[in-house]
């Protein structure tokens, strides 16, 4: 599950799909990227027959526990949107391809780091059901279920697996929200978007914009075929439904640099926040959970110094 060194380098070509200077400016005005073709038409196929065998239950390996959070859609639970975790663990087909080292240097790029590792891979499936509640993923930023997390650089990239429009309830930013001043947090928001109420949620975006004195400005991603859309940990984001008669097929790959770590976040009732790693990974020498942990964390993409003459 680890990655060597050798597999950490960009071919000349792919040097050429990184993000310019003036991207790199854009994410961090805009809190998102729209990524160049960085998957070829073959691997996102192989996403998708790597996916539909997952489904049909092929698994590489197990977790060992089951996290207390852990989203894990199963065949008894319907027409319902799917959300798989630790994809990338469990399933050789898909891991091998969203460990892709591109992938990383991208997200190195954006968010200035030199190291990039998976911090979560999760699959989804939006059933082509206009009306399923499920479908709609009300407005929400990551950071706050990750506050276990000691960086504020993290991102998501987010990898459909065909073209991805506004018919199929894309993924939509709120543009520039990355930068607001967050007002009346508490220890609901560690909580899942599927475990808040929809209209609370959008309640707490008005007025966080509101008090930032910022527009709510919507931007749908458009994503075509091989292309991703990375977005900041604290860019405020959802979707709406799938109109499309299609399934909308992706996978939200959440990205932590390297200087990321458990962290002491503590709750009004004397607790700290955790994430589903905590009960799963390595423990550090002094007793942390362990986010560099390489069975559930892999290192994606290392920035190697050149080498002196």
């Amino acid at each position: 599950m680890t990655t060597t060194e050798y597999e950490l380098a960009l071919t000349a070509e792919e040097e050429a799909l990184l993000p310019s200077e003036e991207d790199v400016a854009f994410y961090a005005e805009h809190g998102w990227y729209l990524s160049k073709k960085l998957l070829t038409d073959d691997e996102v196929d192989a996403l998708t027959a790597a996916s539909d065998r997952y489904y049909a239950g092929e698994r590489h390996r197990r977790l060992p526990v089951r996290p207390p959070k852990l989203a894990y859609w199963e065949p008894s639970r319907g027409a319902v949107q799917r959300h798989n975790d630790y994809v990338h663990h469990e399933h050789d087909g898909l891991g091998a391809i969203l460990r892709k080292p591109l992938i990383g240097a991208v997200a190195a790029r954006l968010a200035r780091a030199t190291e990039i590792r998976i911090f979560q891979a999760t699959m989804i499936y939006k059933p082509p059901v206009a009306g399923e509640p499920s479908n709609i993923v009300p407005w929400h930023f990551d950071k706050h279920y990750w506050s276990s997390s000691s960086s504020d650089d993290m991102l998501t990239a987010f990898i459909p697996f065909h073209d991805c429009g506004e018919e199929m309830g894309t993924i939509t930013m709120i543009d520039g929200s990355h930068r607001w001043r967050e007002i009346g947090a508490d220890d609901r928001v560690v909580s899942h978007f599927a475990e808040r109420d929809r209209d609370e949620l959008e309640g707490i975006l008005v007025e966080n914009a509101a008090h930032n004195g910022a527009p709510i400005r919507k931007v749908p991603i458009v994503i075509p075929k091989g292309h991703m859309s990375f977005h900041h940990c604290r860019t405020y984001h959802g979707s709406g439904a799938n109109v499309s008669g299609r399934p909308r097929r992706a996978v939200s790959l959440h990205l932590q640099d390297g200087g990321n770590a458990w962290r002491e976040y503590p709750l009004s009732d004397g607790t700290f926040a955790a994430y589903n790693h905590d009960v799963l990974v390595r423990r550090t020498p002094d007793g942390r959970p362990d986010y560099a942990d390489p069975e559930y964390c892999p290192v994606i993409w290392r920035h190697r110094a050149p080498q002196g003459g």
